[in-house]
């Protein structure tokens, strides 16, 4: 490194203290961190308070990431598996060292609650052990081209190789942990990543490119831009340097996306609204319990979140009496308290519409059992029952605390409810007879079908991803790195030896 690179470098790192400082996240491109004139303020859902600033880029930055994450391709192509997990398991310790300030930042700029928050953490990390160790086994296998006839004297494989620069673009509700589930993969099959985090919650995430800078991954590697999407994303997606884009968002975003994104390789996360199944044989205290722990983490902001609960008439009454009794129990607040189970929704205007649906769903004829109402951004934790199928909250995705309660009691009746939505990420079944749940396992439209358990479970090494609405693509970590490679065939054609 030349004296004028080594003082380039000594001045941008005193930049960067000073806007850590002063509440500034900057951006990371070409290797450096870096900011733009223009800049955000992420708030706090729970009071409002500045909780950090990010940098509002413009074309050129996007411009300037683009080259950058082309010129990665090179060096990741070549840098040796054993290196690449070396890293990536250094990210994830790198994480772990820095928990509480991680999970503080992610409570506050989310409105999670710090349990939730710690949580996170903890599961990013391990998120990139998993992939340290798929890194070192990601392979080919070989191709009997002597069962062609005419293919005898050939012999060969194919090898997965990587697809070029990843883009990944992260939403607000579980931003730490999707961002591993996109970055880690996408590493450790040896890509390079441009990466956009939602302007609503970029912070942690811009805390886990840091880790990964620390742990050694080549400065190319990784670019990490913040803005609007109409400015950051839009040129992304339509990049042609861009060779796969992995999103997670809404349906309405995604489908606008796939529109612009032209010839590249997708996967698109796009949510779901997730039934729960719960028969006359079930546990109910134990169904009780599942509905409450996945109807209403992280406020109900979950994609796989319990949103209806399709019940037979001998367990219907007893289960919403137990899950109401639960939900009334559940403290809501602030955030960064240790004994709040719940904190806000994202903002002001996404407690207006749930409060709205909630309301909707009242006026055709639901029951609100507990909850229904709101205080700025603190939505009360709703039960539904009775509620009928043409209203929002039976068709569309919720997003918010509120669990809504159907009486079903034929089973091909439970199919056609629950499959009619457009939507089919995972589900729920309550049971104890094997048939009937292998039944409706093999019929509901879902990417996921847990039997005695509710949608919200999921391990971080599965494959997951959904049918119709919900998008399409895997992710998982092997899963997903097979999505961000491609196939090479190599052969090789014999000649008989001269005897």
């Amino acid at each position: 490194m030349s004296a004028a690179e080594d003082l380039a470098d000594d001045l941008a790192g005193r930049r960067t203290q000073r806007a850590r400082r002063a509440g500034l996240l900057e951006m990371f491109i070409g290797g450096r961190w870096t900011s733009s004139g223009e800049q955000v303020d992420v708030r706090s859902p729970y009071d409002g308070r500045v909780v950090g600033r990010v940098p509002l880029a413009g074309s050129s930055d996007v411009e300037r990431a683009i080259a950058s994450a082309v010129r990665g391709t090179a060096v990741m192509r070549d840098l040796p598996a054993h290196e690449r997990s070396a890293i990536l398991k250094r990210t994830g310790e790198r994480l772990m060292e820095r928990l509480d300030a991680i999970a503080d930042l992610l409570s506050r700029e989310v409105g999670k609650t710090i349990r939730e928050a710690r949580a996170e953490v903890q599961r990013s990390a391990g998120l990139f052990s998993w992939a340290a160790e798929e890194a070192k086994r990601l392979s080919g296998e070989t191709i009997p081209f002597d069962a062609a006839p005419g293919a005898e004297d050939r012999i060969g494989f194919f090898l997965r190789v990587p697809v070029g620069v990843v883009a990944a673009i992260t939403p607000f509700n579980v931003p730490l942990a999707l961002a591993a589930h996109k970055l880690a993969p996408a590493l450790a099959a040896g890509n390079s990543v441009l990466f956009k985090p939602t302007t609503a919650t970029p912070l942690a995430d811009l805390e886990l490119v840091r880790a990964l800078v620390d742990a050694g991954l080549p400065p190319d590697a990784i670019n990490a831009v913040t803005g609007r999407g109409s400015t950051v994303g839009d040129a992304i997606v339509s990049a042609p340097q861009v060779r796969m884009i992995t999103f997670t968002g809404s349906r309405e975003v995604g489908r606008s996306l796939t529109s612009r994104a032209g010839f590249k390789k997708l996967t698109m996360e796009l949510g779901g609204n997730a039934p729960c199944v719960v028969r006359p044989s079930a546990d109910v205290s134990r169904a009780a319990g599942a509905i409450v722990r996945g109807g209403y983490a992280i406020a109900g902001q979950n994609c796989i979140s319990v949103q209806r609960v399709l019940a037979h008439s001998a367990v219907y009454a007893p289960l919403i009496d137990e899950v109401a009794d639960r939900v009334k129990k559940l403290r809501s607040g602030d955030p960064l308290d240790e004994a709040t189970d719940m904190g806000p929704v994202i903002n002001g205007a996404e407690a207006e519409r749930i409060e709205e649906w909630i309301q909707e769903a009242v006026g055709k004829g639901a029951r609100l059992v507990t909850g229904g109402h709101r205080e700025g951004t603190l939505v009360e934790p709703t039960v539904l029952a009775d509620v009928p199928l043409d209203c929002r909250v039976s068709t569309e995705e919720l997003f918010g605390p509120v669990v809504a309660f159907y009486r079903v009691d034929d089973l091909e009746e439970i199919v056609r409810i629950a499959n009619g939505v457009d939507y089919g990420l995972q589900s729920g079944i309550f049971t104890q007879d094997v048939d009937e749940a292998f039944w409706l396992a093999r019929r509901l439209d879902a990417g996921g079908v847990w039997i005695n358990d509710v949608s919200t479970f999921r391990v971080d090494f599965m494959p997951y991803g959904g049918m119709k609405g919900s998008g399409y693509g895997r992710e998982g970590v092997r899963f997903a790195m097979e999505e961000m490679t491609e196939i090479k065939v190599i052969a090789w054609r014999l000649r008989a030896p001269q005897m």
